[in-house]
């Protein structure tokens, strides 16, 4: 049988809530809860002392301390923040696993033989762990993965041979398997030395396969390999000019080199870019950074383009919409760096099979993506239709080449469709057809009875009559021929300062012409017209 390999393990503490802390911004000196599932899955130094501890429900644990910051479990979050942790350590050793976030092992062999001995290592790992991160970590040395990991909660690092009697002593809750840790509490078997000195076959009988695994990892006899992960390639490409850049011509040949050393590296890799990243350096220290998204595959011409085309905005300070011009840089460009952004795999875009990504429309967007490149990201807009109740809610513009993302989830279907699953509802939401033009800023107006009073709505939406004429600023009153509604809208009632109520209308007029009105605090206004 192959013996366990001697591992080191470094763990950071309470890592969840260190996380939290990174990304959030919540102090972890202060009593901290992680919850998931309405149970506390981790907590700071600070709560535990105020009697927080794993596994309390929510309500019981804001008890026990009342000043409890409560934050939701969030593995995303947690790995994110850990990676510059692991790339900490990949700075020093290779050969890295990442066992969960917060936690990375590696085999002890080659650190300690190059830093001078396993304590030294040790050392020098959480040093540069603490100096690179701003994060207190543990290291513990033993055989086998699964005993470096309780070592590292002690800071011990066990002696070659001794992983079994460093076991031995532990209680069986250390397998973290919370059932078979109650179950052989039961059967009087209280420590992983108890449980090891069984027999294999008949823990294999009683406890099935997951219970053999934990009866090898109590007896030291951990021998999985390490899954080291492979660090990501460094895809990057950067130029540096000895005579600053500061013409457009010289700027263009400089882009088309990078660029094709860039897409020459990244099919290297198997790989295209779907996000570039610009960044540039003066000659007086002032630095540029752009980022240009694409909703196909980035070719070299392609990345020569956008380059060529921003270096070309940012040289020549062209004015942006309304007259308003940037800045044009003091000094020439020394350096220009390119950064895929975003890469996938390179399997070649699937053409449309209507063309919409054919040479037209491939056209149009280097059309777009050139004005964007002398304007600006904003001089280019597009609308992504998503859900709302009033027509200005359900349009966002985004810029072109960002991704088409609504602002609220549920994309109202088209006229006909049924709703999609899993939409929200919206209630309050108008019936299709949708109005042609959302009015900016709507339009005073009054509406008038038969008789010629003014038109209110109750509380409980009621008309005081039918509406029969309506007055738009100082415009003639038009007579009303047609009209549905009332649709209310009741949003943020729980928020007196942001609350607002009012109820819609679609009245036809006898020009042919149709007009979206809302009433809100007893006014009438104009806020859309339909086609």
């Amino acid at each position: 049988m192959t013996a366990p390999v001697r591992t080191l393990l470094l763990w950071c503490p309470d890592w969840p809530v260190i996380a939290a802390e990174i990304v959030d911004g919540v102090p972890a000196t202060g009593p901290v809860a992680v919850l998931h599932a309405n149970r506390v899955v981790a907590c700071s130094e600070r709560a535990r002392a105020e009697g927080v501890r794993r596994g309390l429900r929510k309500r019981e644990a804001q008890g026990r301390c009342p000043q409890l910051t409560v934050v939701e479990y969030d593995p995303g979050r947690d790995a994110r923040a850990f990676e510059p942790v692991v790339a900490a350590v990949e700075d020093l050793v290779a050969g890295v696993e990442v066992v969960r976030p917060g936690a990375c092992a590696l085999a002890a062999r080659g650190p300690s033989r190059y830093l001078g001995g396993e304590e030294a290592a040790a050392e020098r790992i959480i040093e540069h762990v603490a100096q690179t991160c701003a994060v207190e970590s543990q290291v513990g040395i033993a055989d086998g993965v699964f005993a470096a990991g309780l070592a590292a909660r002690a800071g011990r690092i066990v002696p070659p041979g001794g992983t079994p009697a460093f076991l031995a002593g532990l209680p069986v809750e250390a397998l973290g398997r919370p059932a078979l840790a109650d179950l052989l509490r039961r059967l009087g078997v209280r420590t992983l030395g108890d449980f090891a000195a069984l027999p294999a076959g008949d823990v294999l009988a009683r406890f099935g396969f997951d219970g053999a695994l934990a009866h090898r990892l109590a007896a030291g006899r951990d021998h999985r390999p390490l899954a080291v992960r492979q660090p990501p390639a460094d895809l990057t490409v950067t130029a540096e000019y000895d005579e600053p850049v500061d013409r457009v011509d010289a700027a263009a040949f400089a882009a088309r080199a990078l660029a094709e050393q860039l897409h020459d590296r990244l099919a290297g890799h198997g790989l295209a870019c779907t996000r570039l990243g610009i960044e540039a350096v003066t000659a007086h220290g002032q630095e540029l950074h752009r980022v240009w998204r694409h909703d196909g595959l980035l070719t070299a011409a392609a990345i020569a383009d956008r380059v060529r085309w921003q270096l070309d905005g940012w040289l020549t300070g062209s004015s942006g919409r309304g007259g308003v011009g940037r800045s044009r840089p003091t000094a020439g460009i020394i350096r220009l760096r390119l950064i895929p952004d975003g890469v996938i795999a390179q399997a070649g875009l699937q053409p449309g099979l209507w063309g919409e990504t054919g040479e037209e429309r491939e056209r149009a967007h280097r059309a777009l993506s050139r004005v964007q490149g002398i304007l600006g990201p904003e001089a280019v807009l597009t609308a992504v239709l998503g859900g709302g109740r009033s027509p200005a809610d359900e349009v966002r513009l985004v810029p072109w080449g960002d991704e088409r993302l609504p602002a609220r989830p549920g994309e109202p279907p088209r006229p006909g469709e049924p709703a999609r699953p899993g939409e929200p509802p919206w209630p309050g939401r108008l019936p299709p057809p949708a109005p042609a033009v959302v009015l900016p800023t709507p339009l005073a107006a009054t509406v008038h009875d038969a008789d010629g009073e003014p038109v209110v709505v109750s509380a409980r939406l009621r008309l005081s009559a039918a509406p029969v004429r309506l007055t738009v600023g100082a415009a003639q009153p038009m007579e009303i021929t047609g009209w549905a509604g009332p649709w209310p809208v009741d949003e943020r009632w729980w928020a007196p300062a942001e609350a607002r109520r009012r109820a819609r209308f679609q009245v036809g007029l006898a020009d042919g012409s149709a007009l979206l009105l809302a009433v809100e605090a007893g006014q009438w206004l104009v806020e859309a017209i339909y086609d």
